[in-house]
């Protein structure tokens, strides 16, 4: 029992201060597009970023060519994200891929490890039934940071 209560203690003690400590990131472009979500969130050392889409920048217009043109700016999207709030993109340790068609996973993967040229992070993939804004591709990362 007292392995028990000295386990949640310890849980208690270092869970709720991180949580606490959590700062929630959005940038103008993102404020001006008015989404009930911010675009990062820094915990430690650690930025959590929100599902990118295919968007051009301050806008919510995809980029115009499909799969590839929306899984380049996706991946553009991620990046600045990521360097506006004190990382990159190799720093990033973990990804998720939402596709409207899993057929088009090639394409994707093409632009993708173009983009993560040395070791990749580790990733889950999936179709989806629907991506926002009728997107291809939406993808969320998470990354290191030096900040925090």
């Amino acid at each position: 029992m007292f392995q028990i209560k000295f386990v949640l203690l310890a849980l208690y003690l270092c869970v709720l201060p991180a949580l606490n400590a959590a700062e929630y990131l959005v940038s103008k472009d993102a404020q001006a597009l008015n989404l009930p979500f911010s675009e990062a969130v820094r915990v430690g050392n650690m930025l959590y970023l929100s599902g990118q889409l295919g968007l051009l920048p301050g806008s919510a217009e995809l980029a115009p060519g499909g799969i590839e043109a929306e899984a380049h700016q996706v991946m553009q999207n991620i990046r600045t994200v990521l360097e506006r709030h004190g990382s990159s993109l190799e720093e990033v340790v973990k990804c998720t891929v939402m596709m409207a068609d899993i057929n088009e996973w090639t394409e994707f993967n093409t632009v993708y490890v173009s983009y993560f040229p040395g070791p990749k992070p580790a990733r889950s993939a999936f179709a989806a039934s629907g991506i926002g804004f009728n997107g291809r591709v939406e993808v969320e990362c998470w990354a290191a940071s030096g900040k925090g």
